[in-house]
């Protein structure tokens, strides 16, 4: 049965075209930089970028996003002119190999996302949600690409000692309601949040903020959930980013069930297996409840 009290947004406009998430989505995570979290991501070659590339499209992820800097705690800065090098040759070849590919770039820079759009890419992915750079928010305004919001405190330099919230739940729900505000008021409506596991967050609150997902639901937008193979996982588990596919799989069932429409993930097979699985269990219980 569909939810009748709130609405949510189930289409995103890419380049003209409308793109449905009346059934969830995956992105495949595909990392341009030496040093993520999970090395098996990471691009060594053009060659291993296209072929990372076919693969996740084989298994059918339905975005790919392509990063040059890495966020993970502690993780290096880098300049702007580096991660446009990395970035935007390695969009336009998988837009040259991959005619009508959908690509996201994951920067929280203005002009290295103005870049990778011209370049090919047709959504904006900000870990900052403009937090970083005053001037994102007018850039995806003219570049009239969707743009998922993500909520962050500080910078990944220093969002492990940023975790201190009065009301974790409360605080990152009113973060979401001023940057819809402040992105409508620029014509911005192709938005898609992204509560941000392990960004400014311990362990702790990511699993507690999974366990309450459904607050988002209020929220007049597409969720993203991308805890694919992160910290909350591994460490619950005692083990290590390499080992931690089941509990990936496990956790991104129960994102599903509480309203995700956008998988985030390193591991594209498995997370379209639990996206055809839930969505004929929940077509089941619809089909029951009409009957």
């Amino acid at each position: 049965m569909k939810d009748s009290v709130f609405y949510r947004k189930h289409t995103l406009n890419i380049r003209g075209k409308l793109l449905s998430l009346e059934i969830p989505v995956v992105m495949g995570i595909l990392n341009v930089t030496p040093d993520s979290f999970y090395a098996e991501t990471r691009i060594s070659s053009e060659k291993d970028l296209i072929e990372k590339a076919a693969k996740m499209l084989e298994e059918e992820a339905g975005i790919l996003d392509i990063g040059g800097y890495s966020s993970r705690p502690g993780a290096s800065d880098i300049t702007e002119e580096e991660e446009i090098k990395r970035v935007v040759p390695a969009i336009q070849q998988l837009v040259s190999h991959f005619p009508g590919i959908i690509i996201s770039v994951d920067t929280f820079r203005s002009n290295v996302a103005k870049q990778a759009v011209e370049a090919g890419a047709s959504i904006i992915n900000d870990i900052s949600a403009g937090e970083l750079d005053t001037k994102m928010f007018e850039t995806v305004a003219s570049l009239k690409v969707p743009y998922i919001a993500m909520h962050m405190k500080g910078t990944p330099q220093n969002m492990v000692h940023q975790t201190q919230y009065e009301n974790l739940l409360l605080e990152i729900t009113n973060y979401f309601y001023n940057k819809l505000f402040k992105l409508h008021s620029l014509g911005i409506t192709d938005i898609i949040i992204d509560p941000g596991f392990g960004f400014s967050k311990t362990r702790e609150q990511s699993l507690h903020l999974l366990n309450n997902l459904e607050i988002f639901k209020t929220i007049e937008a597409p969720l993203l959930v991308g805890i694919s193979r992160k910290s909350l996982i591994y460490k619950t588990l005692n083990t290590d980013s390499g080992n931690a596919l089941n509990g990936t799989t496990a956790l991104n069932t129960m994102a599903i069930l509480k309203g995700a429409s956008i998988l985030r993930v390193h591991d594209v097979k498995e997370a379209v297996e639990i996206v055809k699985l839930t969505s004929e269990m929940q077509k089941g219980l619809s089909d029951n409840n009409q009957a």
